[in-house]
């Protein structure tokens, strides 16, 4: 019989953002394979999750979820009371805590290690806890799920992970959502960015120093230099804490346009996608790059690096680059002036995509969950002899 499982959505940020649309593909997903599951989320969420997997026992926690401090020791106490409440035979943490003390078998989501390999580029306020939380999730749970090759072989290169408790199952992308947009939809969001058909390049995450965005600004600065109609930098996305990026947009020439327009809602990604000369995400290092297999989805050429899992999203349809500005200004350059290469690229881009879906990645999810489930009877069978 299938697991009954407890997926625990609780740490799924109001922005949603790359955790919430990790947690949507799969639930949906596992809903049509007949996935037999129950959901704990924040109050706030219980409705969506009502109309996202109908029929599911959805669990909402107590007041107070959105603070992270009152989410971690409600998920060390509150959550296993959850999964007896439901029945549940396997928790699924989609993010690297978990409850410790619980005596169900757990599969954690590590979705990057990138702090351990290079501490300096992320926010030192959370990085201790984080990397204690990582390492705890790495020792203790039954399974663990990387999004990548290359994260599961960093999760054992760096925090001694054994290699067969860890499952890769790859994010996927809903192809509705993302999808080659009509020209509605591109003018729509070229005018809400004030650039009203005018070119433009597209970055999509947040301002934190392993996204690299102030060397893709001076690249993109000096790739621009002396063009006649030079293309403008649309950093959309979250806030961060990269220190550099004010210092890189004080430095662009008056005649170049940049522009941050926060958040966009998903209605509009594919029209800023798909409507971009280029979507530029020269990132230092990710767990998988979903920004860069939506894009693809879109139908837009990408230029990211050849850092982590990045080759892994985007083999051959897409264009690399070396991290530093130089680099990043020679590539920007090429595609600039090839837009038979940038065709190429999107059609390529866009086929791929395809061979990434929330299906298959419910389908190594489910495998996962059963290997905990087998793993954890046959341990507690062992301590009964």
């Amino acid at each position: 019989m299938a697991p009954r499982i407890l997926l625990d959505t609780t740490a799924v940020p109001a922005d949603r953002g790359g955790l919430g649309r990790y947690v949507d593909g799969l639930l949906t997903a596992l809903h049509a394979q007949g996935a037999d599951l129950a959901v704990a989320c924040q109050r706030a969420d219980q409705e969506r999750y009502e109309r996202l997997v109908p029929g599911t026992r959805i669990v909402s926690g107590p007041p107070g979820l959105a603070h992270r401090a009152t989410r971690l020791a409600w998920e060390q106490t509150g959550l296993p009371h959850v999964a007896a409440s439901v029945a549940a035979d396997v928790i699924h943490l989609p993010t690297y805590t978990m409850p410790v003390s619980a005596s169900l078998p757990t599969v954690v989501t590590i979705h990057d290690v990138t702090l351990f390999a290079e501490p300096g580029r992320h926010d030192p306020v959370r990085t201790t806890y984080i990397k204690s939380a990582t390492r705890t999730a790495a020792r203790r749970a039954t399974r663990l799920i990387a999004p990548s090759r290359a994260t599961r072989d960093e999760l054992v290169r760096l925090l001694g992970a054994d290699p067969s408790h860890i499952d890769v199952a790859y994010h996927g992308v809903d192809h509705e959502v993302f999808h080659r947009p009509a020209e509605p939809e591109i003018k729509q969001v070229s005018d809400r960015l004030g650039l009203h058909g005018r070119p433009y390049i597209a970055y999509l995450g947040a301002l934190e120093p392993r996204k690299n965005v102030p060397n893709l600004i001076r690249g993109w600065a000096r790739a621009c230099a002396g063009l006649p109609d030079p293309p403008a930098l649309v950093l959309a996305g979250g806030g961060g804490w990269d220190d550099e990026v004010d210092a890189a947009i004080a430095a662009v020439p008056p005649q170049l346009r940049l522009l941050r327009p926060g958040y966009l809602s998903w209605s509009s990604l594919p029209g800023f996608f798909g409507g971009a000369l280029l979507v530029a995400l020269p990132s230092l290092g990710e767990g998988f790059g979903l920004p860069v297999l939506e894009a693809m989805s879109c139908g837009a050429p990408v230029l990211t690096t050849r850092r982590g899992p990045l080759p892994e999203v985007g083999g051959e349809a897409v264009a690399y680059t070396t991290p530093d500005p130089d680099g990043i200004a020679s590539a920007l350059a090429k595609l600039i002036a090839d837009p038979v290469r940038r065709a190429s690229l999107a059609e390529a881009a866009q086929a791929r995509s395809h061979e990434f879906s929330w299906t298959e990645s419910a389908r190594a999810h489910i495998a996962s969950y059963d290997k905990a489930v087998e793993e954890h009877r046959a341990s507690q069978g062992s301590r009964t002899h």
